[in-house]
């Protein structure tokens, strides 16, 4: 079949809740991905940020492989080999305490707010049916009717209430609104490192920092959503270490499988996890042995292949080669690590989308977002003249517009 037949298909049986560019992939390796009809692409997504060690790494593959022959699932009725192992690994690589293994990111933030609530009631003292737990405007968390409610996107909003109570919303980046903000009702505060689906939105230096100084003094547990941050597409393992801090509860996911399977992690001290006893939380495939032999693999060659090293090395490289491009219709350039944006002024003719399909027919797949904002995050492994390669072609759409 051709792009359109696959395209027919699609829409004739699919739900319509995405708007993807028309491009049918059917291979993938490293940053590149190829479509039905032989074209090549570089991916400049990563399936944003799951694909950090690139597509169809061959080792992840063989450990997926090799315990599927095994065991795949037990639920969490029994015990099995691989778990264990994953939860050292975990806490040994990231200084945490105790791991709670889910499936999505979703769930992951989902585990901790009921983590963090039940945590208010039983240890903290706060009334019951009271606890708030405050998070930043034009946040993103996930797409379940809890985190929707407390989203500041209408159009993630808009008919799917009633909503849960219990969250108050502050300005990103802004640490004295979370200061005042902040009752004696107040058991959490859920924030992203860097805003990624707002646009690659990087708060002012110092904001962590002071924001964990907060946390602390006033009893409340900070959780860091580096579920798309970490892992090290900022160029740290977690976007956390640019300011030395250590949040509470931290949520990560996409990269943790390196893009084979659904695999996400709470990671926390002892007092929070330590409240949840048998029968309050679960999930039939959270922590099944293939989905941890998958994060074992994913999580070595991240380190071993020093994947965190480079995203650095070539972000701070790509960012500055971006930033020389001159277009009187691009307001802001920014990015840490391979978490890049180009940011148009409002009203730009076709917005970001348009900037999208130009790049497509060049090789390049990338994605818009809130309509003048365009990320460039392709997988860990991009090589500096692939690097050059892409920025040729952004060169070619953008330059001297």
């Amino acid at each position: 079949m051709n792009t359109s037949e696959y395209i027919r298909l699609e829409n004739e049986y699919g739900a319509a809740n995405y708007k993807p560019l028309d491009v049918i992939l059917i291979r993938g390796k490293g940053i590149w991905v190829w479509d039905v009809d032989g074209n090549k692409y570089m991916d400049c997504l990563a399936a944003y940020s799951a694909v950090n060690q690139g597509h169809c790494h061959p080792v992840i593959l063989k450990a997926m492989m090799d315990q599927a022959e095994k065991l795949t699932l037990t639920s969490r009725a029994f015990r099995n080999d691989q778990l264990p192992f994953l939860y050292e690994e975990l806490c040994k690589l990231t200084n945490s305490h105790k791991v709670l293994p889910m499936n999505s990111g979703a769930e992951a933030v989902e585990t901790a707010i009921k983590c963090v609530r039940k945590w208010g009631y039983e240890v903290k003292g706060v009334e019951k049916d009271k606890a708030e737990i405050i998070v930043c405007a034009d946040n993103f968390h996930g797409r379940t009717l809890a985190i929707v409610g407390f989203s500041t996107d209408e159009n993630a909003r808009a008919n799917f209430g009633p909503f849960a109570p219990g969250f108050k919303t502050i300005p990103f980046g802004d640490a004295d609104a979370l200061d005042e903000t902040i009752t004696e009702n107040t058991v959490a505060f859920l924030v992203e490192p860097i805003q990624g689906e707002a646009g690659v939105i990087i708060p002012p230096a110092g904001y962590l920092k002071r924001v964990r100084e907060i946390c602390t003094e006033k009893n409340v547990i900070l959780i860091l959503d580096e579920i798309q941050t970490g892992l090290g597409r900022t160029g740290a393992l977690l976007a956390e270490e640019h300011e030395g801090i250590e949040a509470d509860l931290t949520l990560i996911g996409k990269a943790l499988s390196g893009g084979f399977y659904p695999v996400s992690a709470v990671l926390s001290n002892r007092e929070v996890l330590e409240i949840l006893k048998p029968g309050q939380h679960g999930s039939t495939f959270g922590g099944n042995p293939l989905a941890c032999s998958i994060a074992r693999t994913a999580l070595k060659i991240l380190i071993d292949e020093n994947m965190i090293e480079n995203s650095r090395e070539m972000g701070e490289y790509f960012l500055s080669e971006l930033k020389k491009i001159k277009n009187r219709q691009i307001k802001d350039v920014r990015g840490r690590g391979l978490m890049i944006a180009i940011e148009f002024h409002d009203g730009t003719e076709g917005g970001a989308r348009a900037v999208a399909e130009k790049l497509k027919v060049l090789g390049i797949l990338c994605k818009e977002t809130h309509t003048y904002t365009i990320r460039f995050a392709p997988p860990l492994v991009i090589k500096k003249d692939e690097v050059d390669w892409a920025l040729k072609r952004i060169r070619q759409v953008l330059d001297n517009k």
